[in-house]
């Protein structure tokens, strides 16, 4: 399915659901992306420690706060697809970053932590019919579709990716 299968854009989604293109699967768009981080593994040891300002994330907690929003949404779009009617719970991406130990981790765990998540993210979505991602549900006052939340996970990598490349890796000569 693609972004022109769904009947609505989510609001505060849609800022990353935007950055996919617009021709490509859901399935195509995660097996795309899953080597997108690991492509850049050179670089991001390099700037693995930097933050561009002091409150700003290193490369490392940038990588686990993409772990933990995959995780979420994939957990969000398996609710919803199962037929969850309670609203989801929003989260709190400076809680979850501030309580990580990112930083006391080895780069190469965090790109197979990375890996597993996704691939774990492209079988279950590979597991839902087209129905199923089609259902409506609510997370925190949202309204989103299991297929919304696929999208999201591949733009919300990309924005992460965007910022990586403009913030940390221009560093690099």
């Amino acid at each position: 399915m693609k972004r022109s299968n769904l009947s609505f854009m989510p609001e505060f989604f849609d800022r990353y659901i935007k950055l996919v293109d617009e021709s490509i699967s859901l399935l195509r768009g995660l097996a795309e992306t899953q080597e997108a981080f690991s492509d850049l593994e050179d670089e991001l040891v390099e700037v693995q420690d930097y933050r561009y300002q002091p409150e700003k994330w290193t490369p490392r907690d940038m990588l686990q706060h993409v772990i933990d929003n995959e995780r979420i949404q994939s957990y969000r779009a398996l609710a919803i697809a199962r037929g969850e009617k309670v609203t989801l719970p929003g989260y709190n991406e400076n809680s979850y970053a501030a309580n990580t130990t990112a930083n006391n981790r080895n780069l190469d765990e965090l790109l197979d932590e990375f890996n597993v998540v996704r691939h774990s993210t492209i079988l279950l979505f590979d597991s839902f019919s087209e129905k199923q991602m089609l259902i409506e549900g609510i997370c925190f006052e949202i309204k989103v579709t299991p297929l919304a939340l696929g999208f999201q996970i591949i733009g919300h990598q990309l924005h992460h990716l965007n910022v990586l490349k403009e913030r940390y890796l221009n560093l690099i000569a």
